[in-house]
């Protein structure tokens, strides 16, 4: 996967590479769901963090790559990404809770919202305590807009009934990781 990304290539082909390995990521998440689904035992949220793992492979990369961050910091991020993805799934349910009764679109729209905002902000604001995070709010911003945006799509998945089919996370997880390149080269640059 470290071939994917070209290191602190701050050019338009490194962003589309960054954003392929997340549409790939995107792809994979709810195609590993049956599998995870046989691990009995575990308690709900480490199944959910367990399909965050592709996602947070390829932010582990990034932070590796494109940032002075030492490993262990990357490691961070990565676990950071699993506790975003459990809170983002969390709100989501949270949300869809209190407004039932909704119209359903209505209420998907609400709680995919609502989780690509904790999911995108919680990456935002772990990653920015990486020691060479960026420390500048505006540069997380873009990653904060286009998370939540994503999280619309949600009504989408559950309109046409998607299972292991998704548009919500290809679209969010390119979107954050290009977004999350972006913030860790502007404090590379900076």
């Amino acid at each position: 996967m470290t071939g994917t990304v070209a290191p602190r290539d701050s050019s338009r082909d490194g962003l589309l590479k960054t954003g392929a390995a997340g549409v790939g990521t995107g792809i994979l998440t709810p195609l590993i769901q049956p599998v995870i689904d046989h691990i009995n035992g575990s308690p709900g949220d480490l199944r959910i963090a367990f399909l965050a793992v592709p996602f947070a492979v390829l932010v582990f990369v990034l932070i590796q790559i494109d940032s002075d961050n030492p490993w262990w910091a990357a490691l961070l991020g990565a676990v950071v990404t699993l506790i975003a993805f459990v809170c983002a799934v969390n709100a989501a349910i949270w949300i869809d809770g209190q407004i039932s009764e909704s119209e359903k679109v209505v209420r998907n729209i609400l709680s995919g919202l609502a989780g690509g905002f904790v999911g995108s902000g919680i990456m935002a604001v772990g990653i920015s305590l990486l020691p060479a995070g960026p420390r500048d709010p505006l540069a997380w911003l873009p990653m904060l807009v286009i998370g939540t945006s994503a999280g619309a799509l949600l009504a989408f998945d559950n309109a046409l009934n998607f299972d292991l089919l998704s548009t919500l996370y290809p679209v969010w997880q390119a979107g954050v990781a290009i977004c999350l390149a972006m913030a860790l080269r502007r404090t590379h640059h900076a």
